[in-house]
């Protein structure tokens, strides 16, 4: 089974290996001379590297260029949330450092290790041509390891800290709908409806555990002689602590099923032979929580604004010429199919 691999960097991407290797040397010096720099394809978000030592390979994870999101790239934050989660949660890449300064690539940055294995992507799951069997124990185990996330005390470990429950709910709808208002290009009639029926329909609280908030396939590291096992669970920018049926809301909107938008296939591989369907993550869930999902078409409705949200920020940030990336371009089109799958959830009352 192929390990996730990265890719030369592009004539456009400049990268200083001898600047990082002094600023190492002065404040890093259990990490080895850096010899070669790839990067790691797929994503929107953060930009991750693959570091080359003379004995093994490290990564590195900054924001991208052009980000003004600051909370969604705050890798001082994301460094500090895999020190805490650390002695509690096993299957997490060890954070090694962290630089403040924009001074060496531009922006702050950390490094941690590599953990190798696979990462299912849209890109290369579908050719992979995993029987059913498999990617159905897959799409299991990735529930069960959101059941496991959302059952970790997060008072005896002191991950309390990260956020601050009280009220989570209700911060989040105001404050993905102003991230939306920034960010507007276009008036979308669906994303402004969603905007208002979510600030109007706000369900009580569950109480609060460990949130991922980016939970999904490309976010896993997966054993690579048994997929059904996770051995890593990436990208922790967004992680804090709160109402977990938001999280769980966050992974139902990533997961498009066969038979829906033919162009969702280029984004997910949820849609693959084998999968659990939306409804069968979401009773699974509930079975092994305990949890009353009665309000899960208010958390998956959210989850797919907040998306579309991001995907706006994105094409906001390409429009302004902030970015050369082609992709976000093309992303317009997306945002109006992802605010008219939450419209017709509303309409069946169904995720």
């Amino acid at each position: 089974m192929t390990i996730d691999a990265a890719i030369p960097l592009k004539n456009s991407e400049s990268f200083n290996i001898d600047l990082l290797n002094d600023y190492l040397m002065a404040h890093a010096p259990s990490i080895e001379k850096i010899i070669g720099v790839t990067r790691f394809p797929g994503g929107y978000s953060n930009t991750t590297y693959c570091l080359q030592t003379a004995q093994k390979e490290l990564v590195l994870r900054m924001p991208p260029a052009g980000a003004q999101i600051q909370s969604a790239h705050d890798m001082a934050r994301e460094f500090r949330v895999l020190s805490l989660l650390e002695p509690h949660y096993k299957k997490i890449p060890h954070p090694i450092h962290y630089c403040a300064a924009d001074s060496i690539l531009g922006a702050p940055f950390y490094i941690m290790e590599r953990l190798q294995g696979v990462v299912l992507r849209a890109g290369n799951a579908p050719g992979l041509q995993l029987p059913l069997n498999t990617m159905h124990e897959i799409s299991v185990a990735l529930v069960d390891n959101l059941v496991a996330l959302h059952a970790i005390d997060i008072e005896s470990t002191d991950l309390i800290q990260l956020g601050k429950p009280d009220g989570y709910t209700a911060r989040q709808v105001a404050g993905w709908i102003k991230r939306y208002q920034t960010a507007e290009t276009d008036t979308i009639n669906n994303m402004n409806q969603l905007a208002d029926w979510l600030t109007k329909n706000q369900p009580p609280a569950l109480a609060p555990t460990l949130l991922h908030n980016d939970y999904k396939y490309d976010n896993l590291i997966l054993d690579r002689n048994n997929l059904a096992t996770i051995i890593g669970v990436l990208d922790w920018e967004m992680a804090t602590v709160g109402n977990p049926l938001m999280d769980l809301g966050a992974t139902l909107a990533y997961w498009f099923e066969a038979g829906e938008e033919p162009v969702l296939k280029h984004y997910n591989l949820t849609w693959l032979a084998g999968n659990l369907t939306r409804k069968e993550l979401a009773d699974r869930y509930a079975y092994k929580t305990g949890r009353d999902l009665k309000n899960i078409v208010f958390y998956y409705v959210f989850g797919l604004f907040k998306n579309a949200v991001i995907l706006q920020q994105i094409y906001h940030r390409w429009k302004q010429g902030k970015s050369a990336d082609q992709r976000f371009g093309a992303l317009l089109p997306i945002i109006h199919i992802i605010g008219n799958m939450a419209t017709k959830a509303l309409e069946k009352d169904s995720i």
